[in-house]
């Protein structure tokens, strides 16, 4: 038995390196939904399908605390991101609250459909329909870009549902200085448009100041799956970006708003988290001067003890 477990230890790795030699890209979408699924375990959330009406949304949720009173935190995700880029930042918070991580619609598991809006309003009303489902009257809501913009709406139309809102490095107001994703699309060139391994790696490099590390066929298999959804994410960017701006609005949100941000983000400047500040009425604003567009992402633990600074002085 004991030469074959060290048989074994030798032959694994070796047929690992075969396959990231032979297929890198599919070995690396494996290596990526495995290592994903065993971090969700690990920190104890589970994976669920929701139906809301015309979708099922698939959630991640701490399985500890389903059905606790215990109150609720909703996590939304940015354009072409997934449910999984919460996970880090999540496990802080699954001991003390309800969790739950949707994949928005036209992302992960949730799946996309030519036929759904994706507007902002139109996924806040998701939202309630996710929460109406699952029988919660109340929730802290934080969102990182477009989820930080669904946040914002979410909070504006629904008061009632919400208890505070945190918005990451948000869409859905006026920049004062455009960002270097600002300037692409001023001249016609949006980078989440991925056309080949090079147009991933030059988007990627403009998604974090401090990316957390990940093996290159790791990046090339993601990169393949940006390719596939290009026209699904052209759809879904037609359809919110520019849409639906918050600015003449944000005295409608009464609930407190925490807003962080990445002073190195590229894909939206962090001279926005200004108007934010002066346009709500009871905000407050951390910005971090190394980090970029993902704080949950690029320094996890550290934005989630601000995080939960600001939900227990809220609490108080």
């Amino acid at each position: 038995m004991k030469k074959i477990i060290l048989g074994l230890l030798v032959i694994i790795p070796l047929v690992f390196v075969v396959l990231v030699a032979v297929a890198p890209v599919k070995t690396g979408q494996w290596v990526y939904d495995k290592s994903m699924s065993a971090e969700a375990t690990i920190y104890g959330f589970s994976e669920q399908e929701i139906p809301i009406g015309d979708m099922a949304l698939s959630v991640y949720r701490n399985s500890s605390n389903l059905g606790s009173d215990k109150p609720t935190l909703l996590m939304l995700h940015g354009y072409s991101a997934e449910k999984a880029v919460w996970l880090r930042f999540a496990k802080h918070f699954s001991d003390d609250f309800n969790i739950i991580i949707p994949d928005m619609a036209g992302h992960g598991k949730t799946g996309f459909d030519a036929s759904w809006d994706f507007t902002g309003p139109a996924q806040a009303a998701r939202l309630v329909a996710l929460l109406d489902r699952l029988q919660i009257q109340q929730t802290h809501v934080i969102g990182n870009s477009m989820g930080g913009f669904i946040a914002a709406h979410f909070a504006r139309n629904y008061p009632e549902r919400t208890i505070t809102a945190t918005l990451v490095d948000p869409a859905g107001v006026s920049s004062p200085i455009p960002s270097v994703m600002g300037e692409m699309l001023a001249k016609g060139d949006n980078p989440f448009q991925v056309s080949s391994r090079e147009d991933f790696d030059s988007f990627y490099n403009m998604t974090m100041a401090k990316p957390p590390f990940v093996p290159d066929f790791v990046k090339a298999g993601v990169a393949e799956r940006y390719q596939a959804r290009k026209d699904e994410l052209s759809a879904i960017f037609e359809d919110f970006h520019g849409k639906d701006p918050l600015d003449n609005q944000l005295s409608d949100i009464s609930v407190p708003v925490l807003i962080m941000w990445g002073a190195k983000d590229e894909l939206i400047h962090v001279s926005s988290a200004k108007v934010w500040d002066a346009g709500l009425p009871n905000s407050e604003v951390k910005v971090w001067s190394d980090i970029g567009h993902m704080p949950m992402v690029e320094i996890p633990q550290e934005s989630a003890t601000v995080y939960r600074d600001f939900l227990t002085r809220m609490a108080n």
